[in-house]
């Protein structure tokens, strides 16, 4: 009880070290946790979303080309018997009401519904007539009662909805009342309507985009088996579970990359707990000492610091939980946004609290606590009274500590090289690899420290005299606490640099492909949510309508599909492009150096750069796609680089894709204008035509598509602000990291002042002015900064290294060259001294005004 008092008293008696060990760790868990629970939200948030509009389904119905005809599901019920059948619609639309967020509309045939999904059960049994309305007026709606509270709706009032830049107005004509949780956010933000109106409001006259088939019972893989036989060519029968299994994997990599990067916060965060319970150790040697020699054992001051340490963790962690839950609220818009510009439409309205990321935080904050305070809690307990009360002692054993880090460092180093070298893509020993580089490189920090110390010593002495020399020495002598400090600010400044570097190189490539690959002049596409494809399809007459616009000098019509091969579903392009559109790819691996020869004429395909690393494709290969006239083999003649889709996809021509699919609707075009055409003027053109489609289409009573028109140029432009999106959390999960290191050279300083009290009281003692004071200790920290800043660089430009060649291939499978930037490494200099200077500004204003007598006063 005593030991135990004699640690709570000192803790209370140094709030702001204990503070700032505390905030360390707090910041270290808050930005982990908010990681994990953003990504287990958006996993959640998709995996309800499927759930909520599949019901108790166990298999559906595909088309390989899209949609399917609504008679295919006539058939199966008529003709072959299948009754546990239920057709479904599925889009997107937004509201009014609610701008920038999506609402899943799904259309069905309420006389099918009840073996599926049973919310329309309360309707047929509620004596309103709801169930009436919902059958006989075309714009019915319904909606859970959760829903209708959000939206401040009552039954029987209309909602607009928005379908691209359409407006339709529905009216509600019930609402649904769950019991329990898991149902009421599987139906949040879903608005179910009859098929027939589902069809209207998103063009699709006679589409369904699945069938949902219920098998179930001993003999439910003969009834599957019976079922894929009687379906056509081009239609596939896939288990539900394979939806949010394809979703999942879609969005790993994204996720694994979010979580590492984060892990860099809580690598920080173990150096500034190591130095904080290193200084709390060694302010009171005295004291362990006196302890030691009145018979207090070491195993009981073992027990004392980690005591401490778990007090320190327990607290950290604790705010560590409450700061990530509210960090995640921020950082799940970004991941949201991310998802929906690059894999499919999300929305993700609340974070969903999980007990094993709560559990996860708790295990990370307390036991990298406890890993970093073994040292300390060991160094404490394994010297011997005498030599505990002797400070050169102590420093001399933390030089000789210092020796072995720089050994175990440059160890550690050379195993994230050969770890990284091993020919895998699985991300997590990718970013082993990489974190032992970057621990190698901290270890190694404190012995470069030194010996930069020691070059530095006589120039900074003959430009800033004696005072400069002190604070060269200052910093050399204390490396048991600046060398610490200087490796966390260096791996939080390396860690800027690094990402920096990766994401320019990554930014300055995108912008030199889209200047080539956006060969026409302007493109015209049915609106989408999806930023980087659409699935609905552009009329033939506006194409054509279009297409008449003067300047207009080749039109190219581009289908974009989901097809199913050997290893799962491909995105497959077809397009008949003109010359300057295919002189705009650029290959990486190429067939006999002619990629495109005889590509409109035979069954020719060229694949980009990450499926041919996702697949192991090669020029070369034949790949069996499977098509409506039956499986055909296409010889792959080409490997494009491209950045658009980390899955990847196949180019064919649209002549052969017509020939197998026997489909000629396009999902967008792509017009060419004639030599010194204005693309704006065609634009402007463009516009009014369509302006003048609509008055005829409203005085007949009729409305005509939606389209979206850009010029390359607006798309480009586009394009670059969601790369730029994608990388926001990059940028807000850079600054927390930095925060954190900030945060442990404030510790460490303050712990060095501190200790150097009586030291400086003696120089105040002497002579030397407050203003002087001031100046050596700033001084001291702009060394620190400075050393910080130096080895940051090299250490830097290799994390960007490893990021484009390794974990960037691994994980999407492009490529793209590395453009250090002589700007990103002055910033990355100028913020490791300025934060060490900001760092060093209290304890320097504290010492400065303590008196000397107070100094230099000792029990």
């Amino acid at each position: 009880m005593l030991l135990f008092l004699s640690s709570w008293r000192h803790l209370l008696r140094h709030p702001w070290q204990f503070g700032l060990s505390v905030l360390g760790v707090a910041l270290g868990v808050s930005v982990v946790l908010a990681i994990d629970l953003t990504n287990a939200s958006a996993l959640r948030s998709f995996e309800l979303s499927v759930e909520s509009v599949s019901g108790r389904a166990t298999h559906q119905i595909l088309g390989s080309s899209g949609n399917l005809p609504e008679s295919l599901y006539a058939q199966l019920r008529r003709d072959h018997g299948f009754r546990q059948t239920a057709p479904a619609l599925e889009g997107y639309v937004g509201l009014p009401l609610r701008p920038g967020q999506a609402f899943q509309l799904l259309g069905v045939d309420p006389f099918a519904e009840a073996p599926f999904r049973s919310y329309l059960r309360q309707l047929s049994t509620d004596s309103t007539g709801a169930f009436t309305e919902f059958l006989t007026r075309p714009d019915a709606l319904v909606m859970s009662a959760a829903t209708a509270r959000e939206l401040s709706l009552e039954v029987g009032d209309p909602l607009e909805v928005r379908i691209g830049s359409r407006v339709e107005t529905l009216r509600l004509v019930g609402t649904i009342t769950l019991e329990d949780e898991f149902s009421r956010l599987a139906l949040k933000n879903l608005l179910i309507t009859d098929i027939s109106a589902a069809q209207r409001l998103l063009e699709m006259p006679g589409a369904l985009s699945r069938v949902d088939v219920l098998i179930e019972g001993p003999a439910a893989l003969e009834h599957v088996k019976r079922l894929q036989k009687v379906l056509p060519e081009g239609v596939q029968l896939e288990p539900v579970a394979s939806r949010v299994e394809s979703g999942a994997k879609m969005t790993e990599a994204f996720q694994i990359n979010l979580t590492a990067l984060s892990l860099l916060a809580l690598v920080v965060g173990m150096f500034l707990i190591y130095n904080t319970m290193t200084f709390s150790v060694v302010q009171r040697y005295a004291l362990l000492g006196r302890l030691r020699a009145v018979g207090v054992t070491r195993q009981q001051v073992f027990r004392l610091v980690l005591g401490e340490a778990v007090i320190v963790g327990l607290l950290g962690t604790l705010l560590g939980l409450a700061g990530g839950i509210g960090l995640s609220q921020e950082l799940v818009r970004l991941v949201t946004q991310t998802i929906n510009d690059l894999y499919f439409v999300l929305n993700v309205n609340a974070v969903e609290l999980s007990p094993w990321s709560l559990s996860k935080g708790i295990g990370l904050g307390m036991g990298a606590t406890l890993l970093v305070v073994l040292p300390p809690a060991l160094e404490a307990s394994g010297i011997s009274p005498r030599t505990v009360l002797m400070r050169s002692a102590t420093e001399e054993s933390h030089r000789r500590l210092q020796q072995y880090a720089a050994l175990g460092g440059t160890v550690l180093f050379l195993v994230g090289v050969g770890v990284l070298q091993v020919p895998t893509t699985d991300l997590l020993i990718s970013y082993f690899g990489l974190f032992s580089l970057l621990i190698g490189a901290a270890l190694v920090t404190p012995a470069c420290t030194g010996w930069i110390m020691s070059g530095l010593r006589p120039l900074v002495q003959q430009v800033f005299g004696v005072f400069g020399a002190l604070g060269v020495r200052g910093v050399q002598a204390e490396l048991s606490r600046t060398g610490v400090a200087i490796a966390a600010l260096m791996i939080a400044v390396a860690s800027s640099i690094g990402l920096q570097v990766m994401v320019g190189s990554f930014r300055n490539t995108v912008y030199q492909w889209l200047g080539s690959q956006l060969w026409a002049d302007i493109y015209v596409s049915p609106p989408s949510l999806v930023a980087n494809r659409s699935d609905q399809f552009l009329e033939d007459e506006l194409i054509e309508a279009l297409a008449q616009t003067p300047g207009v000098q080749h039109v190219t019509r581009l289908r974009g599909l989901d097809v199913e091969v050997d290893f799962g579903k491909l995105r497959l392009i077809a397009m008949n492009l003109p010359e300057e559109g295919y002189a705009s790819y650029r290959f990486k691996e190429s067939l006999d150096g002619t990629p495109w020869k005889g590509f409109t004429e035979k069954s020719h395909l060229v694949i980009s750069e990450p499926l041919a690393f996702r697949t192991g494709l090669q020029p070369g290969d034949t790949l069996e796609l499977k098509t409506p006239a039956g499986p055909q083999g296409f010889l792959i003649t080409g490997i494009f680089h491209d950045y658009a889709s980390e899955r990847g996809f196949g180019i064919i021509s649209r002549t052969r894709y017509e020939q197998f699919w026997d489909d000629p609707r396009s999902n967008s075009a792509a017009y060419y204008l004639q030599p010194g055409q204005d693309a704006n003027q065609a634009l402007e053109a463009m516009g009014a035509t369509l302006n003048r489609l609509g008055r005829t289409a409203n005085a007949e009573n009729q409305g005509i598509q939606d389209l979206v028109i850009r010029s390359n140029v607006q798309l480009r432009e586009q394009s670059l602000a969601i790369f730029d999106r994608t990388f926001a959390i990059t940028g807000v999960l850079q600054l927390l990291v930095a925060g954190v290191a900030f945060i442990g050279v404030l510790s460490a300083l303050m712990a060095l002042q501190l200790e150097r009290q009586r030291e400086l009281g003696v120089m105040r003692a002497t002579g030397i002015t407050p203003g002087q004071l001031w100046g050596l200790i700033t001084g001291q920290c702009s060394l620190m900064g400075l050393v910080a800043g130096v080895l940051a660089m090299p250490v830097g430009v290799m994390l960007a290294v490893v990021l484009i060649y390794v974990v960037n291939q691994r994980s999407f499978g492009w490529t793209f060259p590395t453009v250090v930037s002589g700007g990103t490494l002055l910033q990355g200099l100028l913020i490791a001294v300025g934060a060490a200077v900001l760092a060093g500004l209290y304890p320097a204003w504290k010492m400065s005004r303590t008196p000397p007598a107070l100094a230099l006063r000792e029990e």
